[in-house]
């Protein structure tokens, strides 16, 4: 009779523990949690970003020109995030090809190539390219 009732409690222990989330590893869109259980502050202000991290430096071919604080062919993600914030810019309309450059306007036609591209983006890629974006500054 102990030995059942030793494994009950250790039943209902396990079962108390897993239903309160226990010690969670990573926050709600899974990305990591900090040591209190509570998302980072960029996961939890920028979700999709590391699907925008995959796509720049995928499907998108983004990281050919840019990087994320060094001026290459294009400005870097730094650059972009700050003057686009500053401006109140939208670089989700800029990838659709629906807004004027903000950034670099001599670079424009070199950038206005990968619109064909970007233009075939559904809205969560490029939200997600645009949280990337964002996160790095």
């Amino acid at each position: 009779m102990k030995t059942i009732s030793i494994k009950l409690v250790l039943i209902l222990l396990s079962l108390s523990i897993w239903s309160c989330g226990g010690n969670k590893k990573e926050d709600q869109y899974g990305n990591p949690a900090t040591k209190d259980g509570n998302a980072t502050t960029e996961a939890s202000e920028f979700p999709l970003a590391e699907k925008g991290k995959a796509i720049f430096e995928g499907k998108g071919t983004c990281a050919t020109c840019h990087k994320p604080d060094l001026k290459l062919v294009g400005p870097s993600l730094v650059d972009i995030a700050k003057i686009y914030t500053d401006k109140k810019g939208n670089i989700v309309n800029f990838l659709k090809g629906e807004a004027e450059p903000l950034v670099d306007p001599s670079q424009f036609q070199v950038m206005k190539a990968n619109f064909a591209l970007t233009k075939t983006f559904s809205n969560q890629e490029l939200q997600s390219l645009e949280q990337y974006i964002y996160s790095q500054k």
